[in-house]
């Protein structure tokens, strides 16, 4: 799996640069004194650095618009690229001036147990934490665990919304850290471990499906765990699933797990990956589907276990039988349907009719004019 993505160009020196770092300490420094208002203050520092820099802003901290240009960044599984965040300018900042984090670790570390404390310093220190050396052990152990925390919560929070504001970090954690042995094994084991959980359950929001098969030949081998790489994935996987509550969401992970069909799974991971499935199928509880989740449930079901399909449909209407109460939805939902598909038929045939009859008439005007020059050539 190659990595998309080129660095950033360096940040040009400049006096706005610096008003921004010594404004993330000032507010983390107002955090600590003023109790009351921790909680408060920490959320909103959490919405500044995650906003988006404008223009200006850019050339002032890059030095020219050109600078900027020329330089690659990932896109998404959409293939739509993110815009630049100041989570990302902060992040490029600490990891080449790593001095002026000094200054705001230890109100960090006396900050843990608030809120957003850890998201906010995910996005501030991922490139720190991972890009600079340090011999301290202990210290890249509580980092680090705040890191996974923090960014499981950030992620959480894109996916809450259907967006991918926070998707250079997943990138970031993804190419630079998991794919990178080097630094991977510096991480400490059950941070290593978490990290490897953390991005099997995200992946399928934040990557394509065709990245699928790449990721879990290169997938690094979790501490302490004896299973095969696609059995952690769809463990992982089926966990989220079961936690996803946003339709459009639900709708792209069962669209991605198609990519799954083939796949050599544990018998016990292959059941769970099927229960998983086919608890969205059913109206109700405990899942509560939509029709369309439903639907596309079924087809993906369909594709990773065609055997036993049959099987599946009759055991699906003896139940719908069982609740009389949703007949009358089912009844009006099969009839629109099968009007829409026969109106479809009817539109798609006669176009078809239609463009033969263009086709038959323009090669028998083709004819009438080829005629007359055959003659006069014959002459």
């Amino acid at each position: 799996m190659e990595s998309p993505i080129k660095q950033r160009p360096p940040l040009a020196p400049s006096a706005f640069r610096r008003k921004l770092t010594v404004e993330v300490q000032k507010k983390l420094q107002k955090a600590l004194d003023i109790p009351a208002q921790r909680g408060d203050l920490l959320r909103e520092l959490f919405t500044d650095v995650a906003l988006e820099v404008d223009s200006r802003a850019q050339e002032r901290l890059y030095g020219s618009s050109d600078n900027l240009s020329g330089a690659e960044v990932p896109t998404t599984a959409n293939n739509i690229c993110p815009s630049l965040c100041f989570y990302e300018i902060f992040a490029q900042h600490y990891a080449e001036v790593p001095e002026d984090g000094k200054a705001i670790l230890p109100l960090f570390l006396q900050l843990w147990s608030q809120s957003f404390a850890s998201q906010i310093f995910a996005l501030l220190f991922y490139r720190w934490l991972f890009e600079i050396p340090r011999e301290d052990s202990e210290g890249f152990l509580r980092y680090s665990t705040a890191f996974v925390e923090g960014a499981s919560n950030i992620f959480w929070i894109d996916l809450q919304s259907n967006v991918r504001r926070f998707f250079s970090l997943f990138n970031y954690t993804l190419e630079q850290v998991l794919m990178d042995p080097d630094r991977l094994t510096r991480v400490p084991k059950q941070a290593r471990q978490d990290l490897i959980l953390l991005i099997s359950r995200y992946f399928l929001y934040y990557e394509s499906a065709k990245r699928l098969e790449t990721f879990l030949q290169r997938f690094p081998q979790v501490p302490n765990v004896l299973l095969a790489p696609a059995d952690i994935f769809v463990t992982e996987l089926t966990d989220q699933l079961q936690k996803v509550k946003v339709e459009l969401v639900l709708l792209h992970y069962l669209n991605s797990m198609k990519a799954l069909k083939g796949m050599e799974l544990r018998a016990t991971t292959s059941t769970r990956l099927k229960t998983a499935l086919y608890s969205f199928t059913a109206p109700g509880g405990p899942m509560y589907p939509t029709r369309p989740v439903r639907h596309a449930a079924w087809e993906t079901l369909d594709v990773l276990f065609p055997i036993g399909r049959h099987s599946r449909l009759l055991i699906s209407l003896f139940f719908r039988l069982l609740h009389p109460y949703y007949w009358p939805v089912s009844a009006w939902n099969f009839i629109t349907t099968t009007i829409t598909a026969f109106y479809v038929r009817i539109y798609t045939m006669f176009f078809d009719f239609l463009d033969f009859v263009l086709q038959i008439f323009e090669r028998v005007i083709g004819i009438r004019h080829a005629a007359p020059r055959d003659l006069r050539t014959h002459d």
